[in-house]
């Protein structure tokens, strides 16, 4: 069974403190913005392995493709 945009934002918000989790996507190929203080100071790479870690074993297998835009707070509030 494909997961839902709604379990993957549970799976990373249960795991990840975020101010802010949005999932959208088909069941194969999900888009995910999430802010969270955790990514203060960490580039990229890093807080996409932050996500990778809170999603744990699901993925590699639940989870086919996962592009996501990591911003802490502050970004957020400057971009939005």
């Amino acid at each position: 069974m494909l997961p839902t945009p709604e379990q993957i934002k549970e799976y990373i918000e249960t795991n990840l403190p975020c101010e802010y989790c949005d999932v959208r996507g088909d069941g194969a190929h999900f888009q995910a913005v999430i802010v969270s203080e955790a990514f203060a100071g960490k580039r990229p790479i890093a807080r996409h392995q932050l996500v990778y870690e809170a999603l744990g074993d699901r993925m590699r297998e639940e989870i086919h493709a996962l592009s996501m835009t990591t911003l802490t707070p502050e970004e957020y509030r400057k971009n939005g």
